[in-house]
């Protein structure tokens, strides 16, 4: 039975998380609209980037730390992170930027949108208690460079995109794109969680939960800034078009450093849990 706790709230925690991710947040955004040398977007990841180290400092000398950094000196857990947090930032990415590529430049209603995305959401559903059984069978590590692959080859498919892109052809390679997601999401997850002491599982959680939302919400606005800082309205809709375009290379080369990062993943026979 799991022991219930009282923890302190620590106030300055809560607001030097939400200055620190939110600078950060905010700077990403707001370079789509003055560029990545402005002062404004400059200052403001600057801000960030020290208020959240200030944060982690903070964190690694409470008791009871709001978010538990320690749970990273397990290699196997830091790892899994790190890949979430990749695939995490494709899926959300992807998700905001074909409905933009739709409505805006092929001339679909938001309904459609959304139908577009429906069978890849509902394959990823049903995949999910298939890839529970296939991690119980061969472990997270295949099922990773599989999925991880599979991502790559689809998000490079979206690189080629144009005015005469059909719906079938997005919707389809959408869905085994998400597919491929399917199969990295949970085991990676799992394989991380079951790395940590009993009592760094909870911790464990609210990390790999808080680090996927963090790159979730810095992956889209990355994306949507690289869409609209690439986009070149002169050349008519085809220049609004490679905005999008170049929005999924660089997802492409995020999915690359997942899928290399996945053949790190030891097999079950050879994963070692780092003593208390």
């Amino acid at each position: 039975m799991t022991e219930r706790t009282f923890p302190k709230l620590d106030v300055l925690s809560i607001i030097l998380s939400t200055l620190g991710f939110g600078g950060l947040l905010y700077g990403f955004s707001m370079a789509g609209g003055t560029g990545w040398g402005s002062t404004q977007v400059l200052i403001s990841l600057a801000v960030g980037f020290v208020i959240l180290i200030w944060f982690i400092s903070r964190q690694m000398k409470l008791k009871e730390p709001m978010l538990e950094f320690k749970v990273f000196r397990y290699p196997v857990f830091s790892l899994t992170t790190a890949l979430g947090m990749i695939v995490f930032l494709a899926m959300i990415g992807s998700a905001v930027i074909l409905p933009l590529f739709m409505q805006d430049m092929l001339g679909f209603t938001a309904f459609e949108s959304g139908l577009m995305l429906l069978p890849g959401a509902v394959l990823m559903g049903l995949m999910s208690p298939i890839t529970g059984k296939l991690f119980d069978k061969f472990g997270a590590r295949w099922l990773a460079i599989i999925g991880l692959a599979i991502l790559v080859v689809t998000t490079f498919m979206f690189t080629n995109l144009t005015t005469e892109t059909t719906f079938i052809y997005l919707m389809t390679v959408n869905a085994i794109r998400m597919f491929g997601i399917a199969m990295v999401m949970m085991p990676l997850t799992t394989a991380g969680l079951n790395q940590l002491p009993r009592e760094l599982i909870p911790h464990g959680t609210a990390m790999n939960n808080t680090m996927r939302q963090v790159a979730g919400a810095v992956g889209t606005a990355l994306l949507v800034t690289v869409m609209t800082t690439s986009m070149l309205p002169a050349q008519g809709m085809e220049g609004m078009v490679r905005g999008v375009n170049v929005s999924f290379i660089v997802a492409g080369i995020f999915a690359v450093f997942g899928l290399v990062l996945a053949f790190f993943i030891k097999s079950p026979a050879q994963q070692v849990v780092e003593p208390k």
